[in-house]
């Protein structure tokens, strides 16, 4: 079983990539984020086409996810429980007997912001979600576009970033609070190159530069761990013309 997940940063702009993407990688299920596309206009034909159903929610110019799969997903779900806003950040389903989430976390803007305030009280909504629901559901896995670096190793330039959003610590901590609720990070099951990032800010020729930070992480419950053959960062669609800021992150399961 192979999942993925990318931040596609506009659906609108990114449909073709994300096609060939699909027909490339050929994951079982993919997790988007930022789809920036209110339900009446997400290109679900042209993913039927493709082989793909698709679950969403979005909203025009921000946010939106969706999960892409295969087969039909079960059990769908909007928003995190207890969270009562709902800014299209968080969809569930459940998939050959996973259950699959994904999350866009908020971006926070900067240390000391309302935005900020608002991102650790998501992690912490998120946080009590996965502690109260991971001892009911064995086998889970949260994939999407995280906003937080989760150590050093995960910054180009940790003297650089240290105190900025995406690597403060308070939102390293509030990560850290889901992870303790049992979840472990594929990524680093395995050897990873250095300066192994998915995002790169589009000014600067930051890509180019190797100036990243891996903010795009799949989060597996202990069962599902044992199961992980490979997990990497896709590079492909980040060197066309007009890519996403993003680069995919593809896992695989012997399930």
């Amino acid at each position: 079983m192979r999942l993925a997940s990318w931040n596609v940063n506009s659906l609108r702009v990114r449909l073709p990539h994300l096609l060939d993407w699909l027909r490339e990688a050929k994951p079982d299920v993919a997790c988007l984020q930022e789809t920036k596309t209110e339900d009446p206009n997400f290109p679900a034909s042209e993913l039927r086409d493709a082989g793909y159903h698709a679950v969403y929610c979005g909203q025009r110019a921000y946010n939106g996810v969706a999960i892409v799969s295969r087969t039909p997903a079960a059990d769908v779900a909007h928003g995190i429980p207890d969270f009562p806003d709902d800014p299209k950040r968080c969809i569930a389903g459940t998939l050959d007997g996973v259950r699959i989430v994904c999350l866009y976390a908020p971006n926070g803007e900067a240390p000391g912001t309302d935005k900020y305030a608002y991102k650790l009280r998501w992690y912490e909504a998120l946080a009590r979600w996965m502690n109260e629901g991971l001892p009911r559901t064995p086998k889970l896995a949260l994939l999407g576009d995280m906003n937080v670096a989760p150590e050093d190793r995960d910054v180009h330039d940790p003297k650089r970033w240290a105190g900025k959003i995406h690597v403060s610590e308070p939102e390293r901590a509030a990560l850290k609070k889901v992870t303790d609720a049992g979840l472990v990070d594929a990524f680093r099951l395995f050897p990873q190159p250095e300066k192994s990032f998915s995002w790169w800010d589009y000014r600067l020729r930051a890509f180019e530069r190797g100036w990243g930070l891996r903010i795009d992480l799949a989060l597996v419950s202990p069962a599902l761990a044992k199961h992980c053959t490979a997990c990497t960062i896709d590079l492909g669609p980040r060197k066309r013309e007009r890519p996403s800021d993003h680069a995919p992150v593809i896992l695989d399961l012997d399930i």
